[in-house]
């Protein structure tokens, strides 16, 4: 054992605390400590408990957030030892561990960790375990931290659990853990002169057009080059942007400047390369995502230029479906980055935003278990056995799960066959659980194990887990074997698997896969489209307009963007209509349809075959019940609107007769009558069609058959006889004037119907003719004899005192032929002329 290592290391501002962290945890249990970037605390602590700890020959175990952390974290703390990784110091990440019989310190990723308690709940290989850069948050963390609590507190009172964190809140971790000592290291870094330089038209929030925060970075990198000394770290929300920076700084470089990308997908090389400092006389510019925040030390960097944004995945539990957001990032992540540029001297920051837009910033980066998809923890938790609502709660979280991402997540593994009906682990569901993957993806690749298209299966799993950028995910199964880390992924899986390696992979089958993974995804073109579909969970998604797959039928998808009602699909492949009755063959349901056509103005009996929201085939059906086809038709009437019936002069004028008693029905009833005059407004009518109209239906198909209709005798055939005479006697459709004539009353204004009737019919007429029991007085439209309106009045008797004589005057030159007595009330009404009563 190394007994003097440490004295034999360059100082670091942890090392004033190293004393007191171990003899806290020879106290305590639990302890947190918090130490700012660069305080040393990943490559000092675990080696200060390994030497002056009392392990009982168990092992530290050591939780990174990310797998670059984790092997660039065991790779310091072997050199600290002089030895090689794996001998006392040693790493378990995906597909790559390098551990011994001697190795005493694991540093290992969150779901190795998350393996390692499931296998063995009570820890018994490990006396410590360390959580670093628990400010991170991650869902397995979390998860990890729930459980280790209950191990300690359930089983093993000798673990020890260490949570380090740079900028969290921690006397929230403290009381957690039951009131757990807190450590501050004040830690020591150098001076960083922080600059604002903010987009020319920036205002408000900060800008998220991406374009030109691109080119606002590259004239940053230059003016850096120009103005500073050192390295460039450069802040950058994702691999896309990386690449198009690249791309802009590509030949416009000085000679001695390199540009090297740092992201999660790239190859264990590729890392390497951006982590490693400078050639002496070189300098180098990382373009980076939010990997390079924590964790990592990047010698030579003097200089960080941060854009101020990042990006994640957010999970609706409405849609079930993951949107990716790029969005402004916390104070405490900013100060992260910043603080990168003083680990090794002073240096500066170029922040690509002003101090006022800074105010908008949230403090902290929201919590994973908060945003992300709860599938693998909901599986994980079964696997424990605390699922269920209580088992969940049951266990100590910092945030818990929300209720209706962890609902969706328990539904969503229901339907994969991964959890009983009382949310217990199925086998099957175990079974998954022993994957690597997400559960979607490990339900893939275990049925199509079962199948010849296994290989097939784990590659686009694998393609799936390190995010493939072909839209078409053919193409990158195809290309598959040539990417090192695919290719030792899918070779991993079909080993687990016991998949030969000798099965053929083919790209033709993606769509098959993909749907076993995603049967909620499956996509079916719109009709009147070549880039538009409908998904099986019934959500729109869209592809580009330049597609390769665009006009295909059916296809799968993957990855979507759910950021708008329709999604931008990124990633999916086609399937065959025949794969998809293959698939689904006990999901796809036969439903027999009675529906109105809107096109054909029809009633359609149709036989349909549905999976999920998808209607896949349709084809005419004789099997439909003159009940159906009546409520068909009755679904037709409300969306052509009630004008669409025949509506005669003679079935109007009822309507209008009706609707005025309906608006007049305190005064009818009146009398002692107690109906009820119903509501025939368009809207009335429609809402009742079940009622009135529905009878009269039968053996009517189409829009066309409704001419048949007799409007008029179905709606006198809603009133009974009493309410008929009632009607006839109150409301009547025609009034006998003094002439003898029978003139139609005009019900068209229900609150003034009008009596239009020439003057000379009048005569004699002492009282305004009314209805409604004689309580509503007519208006009268006073005609000349050409029947053009001479007066309107609801008077009569002071018509023929202060209004005659004035018409009288004027009409009798116009139309000497008729009668204008000096007297109208002693005259004899008449529609005659003067001649032909002069010949009576």
């Amino acid at each position: 054992m190394h007994t003097n290592f440490l004295n034999a290391l360059p100082p670091l501002p942890i090392d004033s605390s190293l004393s007191e962290i171990v003899s806290t945890l020879c106290k305590s249990p639990n302890c947190v400590l918090h130490a700012p970037p660069g305080a040393g605390k990943t490559t000092r602590v675990p080696l200060a408990l390994l030497k002056n700890f009392d392990l009982a020959e168990k092992k530290i175990i050591m939780l990174e957030p990310r797998r670059l952390a984790a092997r660039t974290a065991a790779i310091r703390l072997a050199r600290s030892l002089g030895e090689q990784v794996g001998e006392t110091v040693g790493y378990r990440i995906k597909n790559d561990t390098k551990v011994s019989a001697s190795t005493k310190i694991e540093v290992v990723t969150e779901g190795v960790l998350t393996r390692i308690m499931q296998n063995d709940p009570e820890l018994s290989a490990y006396g410590c375990i360390i959580f670093d850069e628990f400010h991170e948050r991650s869902l397995h963390a979390d998860l990890g931290l729930a459980l280790a609590i209950e191990i300690q507190e359930a089983l093993r009172e000798d673990l020890r659990i260490l949570v380090m964190s740079a900028t969290l809140d921690t006397q929230e971790i403290s009381a957690l853990l039951n009131g757990c000592p807190i450590i501050k290291s004040e830690g020591k870094s150098y001076p960083v002169t922080v600059r604002h330089m903010p987009l020319p038209q920036q205002a408000g929030r900060i800008d998220q057009n991406i374009p030109a925060v691109l080119n606002h970075m590259v004239k940053t990198i230059h003016y850096a080059l120009a103005h500073d000394d050192g390295s460039i770290l450069a802040f950058l929300p994702g691999a896309g942007e990386i690449s198009r920076v690249a791309e802009m700084l590509e030949g416009n470089l000085p000679n001695d400047v390199d540009a090297t990308p740092l992201y999660g997908n790239l190859s264990q090389a590729q890392q390497d390369a951006a982590i490693e400092p400078a050639p002496e006389g070189r300098r180098k510019i990382v373009l980076a995502t939010s990997i390079a925040e924590t964790s990592l030390t990047l010698e030579g960097i003097r200089i960080v230029i941060d854009s101020g944004l990042s990006r994640s995945a957010r999970f609706s539990p409405t849609t079930g479906m993951n949107r990716l957001v790029t969005e402004p990032v916390s104070l405490a992540a900013a100060t992260q980055r910043t603080g990168r540029a003083g680990r090794i001297e002073s240096g500066v920051c170029y922040r690509l935003w002003s101090q006022v837009q800074e105010n908008s910033f949230r403090s902290f980066t929201q919590p994973e278990i908060k945003e992300a998809d709860l599938a693998p923890l909901a599986l994980e938790l079964a696997e424990w056995g605390a699922y269920g609502e209580k088992g969940v709660h049951a266990l100590a979280w910092l945030d818990a799960p929300p209720t209706s991402s962890y609902t969706q997540a328990i539904t969503l593994l229901q339907n994969l066959g991964a959890l009983h009906a009382d949310f217990s682990i199925t086998e099957h569901g175990k079974a998954l659980a022993a994957l690597p993957l997400h559960p979607r993806l490990a339900h893939m690749v275990l049925t199509a194990s079962k199948s010849v298209y296994g290989h097939t299966a784990c590659t686009v799993a694998a393609l799936l887990s390190e995010k493939s950028h072909d839209e078409d995910l053919r193409h990158s199964v195809e290309k598959a074997a040539v990417n090192s880390t695919i290719k030792k992924t899918t070779q991993q899986l079909c080993k687990r698997l016991r998949i030969s390696s000798t099965e053929a992979v083919n790209s033709r089958v993606t769509g098959f896969c993909l749907a076993l993974a995603y049967p909620d995804r499956i996509g079916m073109l719109r009709p009147t489209s070549r880039t538009e579909y409908k998904l099986s969970n019934g959500r729109k998604a869209e592809l580009s307009e330049t597609s390769s797959l665009a006009g295909t039928p059916f296809i799968v998808v993957a990855e979507l963007n759910d950021a708008h009602a329709t999604s931008r699909i990124w990633r999916c492949a086609p399937i065959d209509i025949d794969e998809i009755f293959t698939l689904f063959e006990s999901d796809i349901h036969t439903q027999n349809t009675v529906a109105w056509n809107t096109e054909t103005a029809a009633v359609a009996a149709l036989q349909t075959e549905h999976l999920g929201e998808l209607v896949l085939t349709q084809q005419p059906s004789s099997d439909a019940s003159p009940e159906q086809i009546t409520n068909a038709m009755l679904v037709g009437i409300e969306k052509l609107g009630i004008a669409a019936l025949p509506w005669t002069k003679e079935a109007t004028r009822l309507r209008q007769r009706l609707a005025f008693m309906h608006q007049h029905a305190t005064l009818a009833n009146s009398s002692g009558d107690n109906h009820n005059w119903q509501d025939v407004s368009d809207k009335a009518l429609l809402n009742t069609l079940p009622t009135w109209l529905a009878p009269y239906l039968t053996g009517m198909r189409k829009a066309s058959d409704l001419r048949k209709l007799d409007l008029e005798s179905i709606l006198l055939a809603t009133l009974d006889w009493t309410q008929q005479t009632a009607l006839q006697k109150q409301a009547p459709s025609h009034f006998v004037v003094p002439s003898g004539s029978s003139i139609r009353i005009d019900y068209s204004d229900p609150n003034a119907p009008v009596l239009p009737v020439k003057l000379q019919e009048m005569f004699g007429a002492t009282q305004t003719p009314c209805v409604l029991n004689h309580q509503l007085p007519l208006t009268i439209h006073l005609l000349s004899p050409a029947g053009r309106p001479l007066q309107v009045t609801r008077d009569l008797v002071s018509f023929w005192q202060s209004g005659y004589p004035a018409v009288r005057a004027e009409m009798r030159g116009r139309y000497p032929k008729h009668p204008w007595p000096e007297n109208p009330l002693t005259a004899l009404p008449t529609r005659k002329t003067n001649r032909a009563l002069r010949g009576k």
